[in-house]
């Protein structure tokens, strides 16, 4: 599948700053970037290497308080979707070293107070099946409900309100899946089906010595996502981080 990325944005800063970026398509196994261009005005860029799941990184140091950016794309992808069902877990003995990490809490994904609500639900299920009777009560729960959170709402809370937006979508069925014992990764990227166009945020969990995508909004799929990257939750893969304050004044993801 070739998908067509076109991002830009215009931000207004409090003062000039350096600002940190995590929005190109990561360089991965069955994701090939075949074209990429990235435009911020007056910038200097610095990249850093892509490593554990991301894409490159890069440094915008910027002259004045105005972020003027223009990203575009052309990203193949060869993976396709297996079913859940299909799917088994790997012991805790048998995980590789670099996906432990997956298995705990962090920040926004507090799996360590839904312990008992995960062997409640889904403890009589195994593997796949079980993530994706996780993936479904998340769909059935938790209404699509734009500018229902913010960037400090988590997991818990996303619990509680049952509404939230992809991010959170994406935290409550990590936050499951680990409570299950069952690593899951909080994964940003690109897909042609999201309503409306942004930056999208989905859940991977490691079944069959694999990363496989779970996204309960059904707005995209292993198949038709280009990763950007992966990390414990949306502190890891924020698109951008400034200092200070940072105001939209556009904002435009285009995907085809």
């Amino acid at each position: 599948m070739q998908i067509v990325i076109d991002v830009a944005m215009e931000y207004q800063l409090s003062r000039p700053e350096t600002v940190l970026l995590t929005l190109e398509a990561a360089p991965l196994d069955r994701q090939a970037v075949q074209h990429q261009q990235l435009d911020i005005t007056d910038a200097t860029l610095q990249r850093l290497s892509a490593r554990n799941g991301h894409g490159p990184r890069i440094w915008a140091h910027l002259p004045t308080d105005r972020l003027v950016l223009r990203y575009q794309a052309q990203v193949a992808l060869h993976r396709a979707d297996s079913p859940l069902d299909a799917l088994q877990a790997s012991t805790l003995q048998a995980l590789p070293a670099d996906v432990l990490t997956y298995l705990r809490p962090s920040r926004f994904c507090p799996s360590d107070l839904f312990e008992n609500f995960a062997t409640e639900h889904f403890g009589d299920l195994q593997g796949g099946a079980k993530i994706a009777a996780i993936r479904d009560w998340v769909a059935a729960t938790i209404a699509y409900v734009p500018g229902s959170s913010n960037a400090r709402t988590c997991a818990h809370e996303t619990f509680n309100m049952r509404q939230g937006v992809c991010r959170d979508f994406a935290h409550l069925v990590c936050t499951l899946a680990r409570a299950s014992q069952i690593p899951a990764r909080y994964t940003a990227g690109y897909s042609p089906q999201v309503t409306p166009p942004d930056f999208h945020a989905v859940a991977e969990v490691w079944l069959d010595d694999a990363w496989h995508v779970v996204d309960p909004t059904g707005m995209s799929s292993t198949a038709t996502l280009a990763v950007i990257g992966s990390g414990r939750d949306a502190c890891d893969v924020a698109f951008m981080e400034t200092q200070g304050p940072a105001y939209p004044i556009s904002h435009s993801v285009r995907v085809l």
